[in-house]
């Protein structure tokens, strides 16, 4: 049996729904983020798990409380599997941001892996931090499943690094909606995707809801 690692991106949130730069900032799910975090419970709980990881930021930590509570699993915290750090752009609207910093976004827009939103943080350094988690949960679990709740953009760093895709490249090659999964087994040919943003586990007006 191989090591799965199931990769759930945290629920609703309202920088989700309006699309804000929210890495740092910390706000709570939405209902509807609850409720898909209940929903994830309800259908995932019927999994074996080894263990669960998580950034330690509120909507990581309360879309794993339900499938914890449920199993009775401890809550892993790592700081490598925050949200990328966006600095000044934090909280503001795209379109803020390309008339605040329109060079500067422009570069990162560009090139993300080597240029980071002002004070904020390249997918290189987001690599390299959650990296170390990754190596963590594979030298501790040989087999089995361990669920990793993060962020939109570093989970999409995260398969990038693990695949061998360019890490400037995942906003263009990797989707990651709110509560989706994506699941990469881990054997002797390395890393393989086996499953990719999935949303199934929905009833479908959350997975019909707008946003991001």
């Amino acid at each position: 049996m191989s090591l799965k690692i199931y990769f759930l991106r945290h629920g609703e949130t309202v920088y989700s729904k309006t699309g804000c730069f929210c890495g740092d900032l910390d706000p709570e799910l939405t209902p509807e983020g609850a409720k898909m975090a209940e929903q994830f419970a309800a259908t995932y709980a019927k999994l074996p798990w080894n263990a669960v990881y998580l950034s330690p930021m509120k909507r990581t930590i309360a879309t794993a409380k339900p499938l914890c509570d449920t199993l009775g699993i401890e809550m892993q915290l790592r700081d490598g599997l925050k949200e990328i750090k966006y600095g000044n752009w934090e909280g503001k609207t795209l379109e803020s941001v390309q008339q605040e910093y329109p060079e500067d976004y422009i570069n990162w827009l560009t090139e993300p892996a080597w240029n980071a939103p002002n004070g904020g943080e390249t997918s290189v350094q987001i690599a390299s931090r959650s990296s170390l988690v990754i190596a963590e949960i594979e030298d501790k679990y040989k087999s089995g499943n361990v669920l990793v709740v993060s962020h939109k953009a570093t989970i999409r760093i995260i398969l990038c690094s693990l695949l061998g895709i360019d890490l400037g490249r995942y906003r263009d090659r990797i989707s990651a909606l709110a509560a989706s999964v994506s699941i990469v087994k881990f054997d002797v040919r390395g890393p393989l995707l086996e499953v990719l943003g999935d949303r199934s586990y929905m009833d479908e007006t959350l997975r019909n809801l707008p946003g991001t």
